[in-house]
């Protein structure tokens, strides 16, 4: 072999090798990208399930801690003194008696008819609930049916109409017919006539705070024409009748005139 053909063969040489060379680092290079990449698509991945796992614990620890704050409380009501239930259980019936009395004082109560002096407005038997309320704004007006205790008899009650205002004057002639201040009174409550006038068979003149009452059942009543009950002070008005509630059949609440 002559020189120059060695010398074209290890420059062949070189070039070959040169190029063996190139090739393997651009196969490095490539295979060098393609990891970082995978190593890089597999970060997010990393990074859910890192954040997910965060999130789990951090919802273990609430749960414990809502248990744990639900134990205490039950242990909190185990440990609690016998004597405390005592104390809330007076406190409750206390409460509710405190409020039974004022609305039994201040706004209304029940009440059961006896005899038959309002009748037909009113029966025997009748259970009414009072309203108590309404006289302590307003001024009773005329043929209001009322309650008021019968002054000579321990917790007894009667309940009549109201006739007469105070101030005016009131007359019954032989007749039946009642007068006030001198006129004739229109008025249809009255079951029958008036046969016994009573102390009214002369003018009787209310004082500033009195009222005339009579029974719808006028030949059966004890009313101001009797001298035992007379003219009703407007202190002693417990109230007026406001609803009947028994019987059933005949529910309903009272009317009362000039309503």
């Amino acid at each position: 072999m002559s020189d120059e053909e060695k010398i074209e063969e290890f420059e062949n040489n070189e070039e070959n090798s040169d190029f063996d060379y190139r090739n393997e680092e651009s196969d490095y290079d490539d295979n060098s990208d393609e990891g970082e990449l995978k190593e890089l698509e597999d970060l997010p991945k990393d990074s859910e399930d890192s954040e997910k796992d965060s999130d789990e614990e951090e919802d273990s620890d609430d749960k414990e801690e809502s248990d744990k704050k639900e134990s205490d409380e039950e242990k909190d009501e185990k440990e609690k003194p016998f004597w405390r239930d005592i104390l809330e259980m007076v406190l409750y019936f206390a409460a509710v008696f405190l409020l039974a009395f004022l609305i039994v004082t201040f706004v209304g109560q029940r009440t059961v008819v006896e005899g038959s002096s309002m009748s037909p407005t009113l029966s025997d038997g009748d259970n009414l609930i009072v309203d108590k309320i309404t006289y302590r704004f307003s001024d009773p007006k005329r043929f209001d049916v009322v309650v008021f205790p019968y002054q000579h008899a321990k917790r007894t009650y009667y309940i009549k109409r109201i006739i007469g205002l105070p101030g005016e004057e009131v007359l019954i002639d032989t007749e039946g017919n009642i007068y006030i201040n001198g006129q004739i009174l229109e008025e249809d409550y009255g079951a029958e006539v008036i046969l016994n006038q009573g102390r009214a068979d002369i003018p009787i003149k209310l004082g500033d705070d009195e009222y005339f009452v009579l029974g719808d059942n006028r030949n059966n009543s004890s009313d101001s024409r009797d001298f035992m009950v007379g003219n009703i002070k407007r202190k002693d008005l417990i109230g007026r009748a406001f609803m009947r509630i028994y019987p059933f059949k005949d529910f309903c609440i009272i009317k009362h005139g000039e309503e």
